[in-house]
């Protein structure tokens, strides 16, 4: 069973930035299609980036100009940068393949203050 481990939360105020990262224990993660998702207290669970093995990538029309997905494929790791953060992006972040393959990680709690 592949473990997927976020980190790099935290509190920001609006207009701040961070970057999450997700490390996966995949022997094909470097062909593996990554996402970032998110879940906000209340809602569902949505689908925030993707990026393939090859690195293209794609956003949610929420995040796009804003957030960069990116990956390491020698650590298996997938990355997330988060730029000029907004109240509204307070959420609890996931990563997982995309379509999603694996059980959940605990994921990483990002606050965004007004």
């Amino acid at each position: 069973q592949v473990q997927l481990v976020e980190s790099g939360g935290g509190f920001v105020q609006s207009g701040g930035s961070l970057r999450l990262s997700c490390a996966a224990s995949d022997s094909i993660f470097n062909i593996r299609v990554m996402g970032w998702y998110r879940q906000a207290p209340g809602n569902k669970r949505d689908l925030v980036a993707t990026i393939t093995g090859g690195g293209s990538t794609n956003y949610a029309d929420s995040v796009q100009g804003r957030f960069t997905i990116s990956r390491d494929n020698a650590k298996k790791t997938v990355y997330l940068q988060r730029n000029s953060l907004k109240p509204e992006d307070t959420a609890g972040y996931y990563c997982n393949s995309h379509p999603e393959a694996w059980s959940w990680g605990q994921g990483t709690q990002v606050t965004v203050s007004s």
